[in-house]
């Protein structure tokens, strides 16, 4: 048996490894991947092969957030990078298998070019940015909310019409709200929960001494750069609101510069006591800040709260059942539209503050509200649902094989 997975991004690249993992250690299956985002760093370090060419391109692969960087990447190579990702995968196919497609429309037309049975990880669309369990959520703008209701589902039909080819053996949608309504249109969908949930346990013990809290800048410079100095100004204009101790813990992405970091905090009247801990004095308190590279479940597990300007990272806070604060930033992925559809995406437990030094207000009121807090953890756990989806998947998949 031979499967090849296709993702596009690094959230994209990290789940599909979850489900590849949980399929390694019941199988003997072939397992190769073709990461058409970035690098695959993170393939190499799960010791899963990496095929064909691949290469970091200048919009961090958002291009549909922003023109502009579509005609950066097209000038950065991107025509030649596709095609030769095309080539490759076509060449892998003529042995045999089976496709993973994890991300959105780009890796599943991919799968479906291959003329080889696939499957398909919906990671990027959920029915929250359309609706909620009480129906349509109303849009700012007339067009967009006509536009989104004419087709009754996020998914838009092309998108529908792959799923339905006789080549897609199986989508996984995100949450059982758009397994329900893909379900409608015929398309071979299954509520297996979501494996963003899954590889996030941490047996610490968690610190009640202080108000502790996450900060999640993104994974792509050099927008975390960006993030990471927004964020540094709420912290500047929020330690002021509290008299409690405070303690910010940050999991760093692979591939930030820690330097650079460094050099953005000292600026910001940080000063380092040891390796990655820095102190603020404010009033008669004073506030630690920790870089924590690659200890993110320990970073959110320890966290009662986070401030946040990421997609996948924040969705896996939420998933938690724990509140975010998050702000918009310049792009080109934490653009203001794309933190307005987050809080469609999450609802009530993300708070969408506009500017820094606003952040102090916003923190505050929540945690003078209990019964809001509670709202926040059930509305959590039903969005992005409970942990085990990868090995679920894994079950399915094994199946699929046998019959390839």
């Amino acid at each position: 048996m031979r499967l090849l997975c296709l993702s596009n991004g690094h959230g994209e690249d990290t789940i599909a490894i979850r489900i590849l993992q949980a399929l390694q250690q019941k199988s003997d299956v072939t397992i190769e991947a073709l990461p058409i985002v970035g690098e695959g760093h993170a393939y190499q370090k799960a010791d899963i092969p990496v095929i064909g060419t691949v290469k970091v391109m200048p919009s961090g692969g958002f291009i549909y957030m922003d023109n502009k960087q579509l005609v950066r990447d097209i000038q950065g190579g991107l025509v030649k990078l596709t095609l030769e990702q095309i080539k490759a995968i076509h060449t892998w196919a003529k042995s045999g298998g089976m496709i993973l497609a994890v991300g959105d429309i780009v890796p599943m037309l991919f799968a479906w070019t291959s003329g080889l049975p696939f499957a398909f990880v919906a990671t990027a669309k959920s029915e929250y940015y359309l609706r909620d369990e009480n129906g349509f959520i109303p849009r700012k703008s007339w067009w967009d909310d006509r536009l989104e209701r004419s087709t009754g589902c996020i998914f838009q039909p092309w998108d529908r019409w792959l799923m339905k080819r006789p080549q897609c053996k199986a989508v996984f949608p995100r949450d059982r709200l758009t397994a329900q309504v893909l379900k409608r249109f015929h398309v071979p969908a299954f509520d297996l929960g979501n494996p963003m949930m899954d590889g996030l346990e941490w047996s610490g013990v968690k610190e009640s001494d202080c108000l502790t809290i996450a900060l999640i800048p993104g994974s792509r410079p050099p927008e975390c750069f960006a993030n990471w100095e927004l964020m540094l100004r709420a912290l500047n204009a929020m330690m002021g609101d509290f008299q409690r101790p405070m303690r910010f813990l940050s999991a760093i992405a692979p591939g930030i510069d820690l330097d650079h970091l460094h050099h953005l905090l000292l600026s910001y009247r940080w000063t380092s006591t040891e390796s990655n801990i820095y102190v603020n004095g404010y009033g008669e308190k004073q506030a630690t800040l920790q870089l924590m590279p690659g200890r993110f479940a320990e970073c959110i597990q320890r966290s009662e709260l986070a401030i946040a300007m990421a997609g996948t990272a924040t969705e896996q806070f939420i998933g938690l059942g724990k509140p975010a604060f998050i702000m918009p930033g310049e792009g080109p992925q934490f653009t203001p539209a794309f933190a307005e559809a987050q809080t469609r995406l999450l609802g009530a437990s993300v708070t969408l503050v506009e500017q820094p030094s606003q952040m102090g207000n916003a923190v505050r009121s929540l945690l003078e509200n209990p019964d809001r807090i509670q709202m926040i953890a059930d509305n959590g756990h039903r969005r992005m649902g409970e942990p085990g989806a990868a090995d679920r998947i894994s079950d399915r998949l094994l199946e699929i094989l046998k019959t390839c």
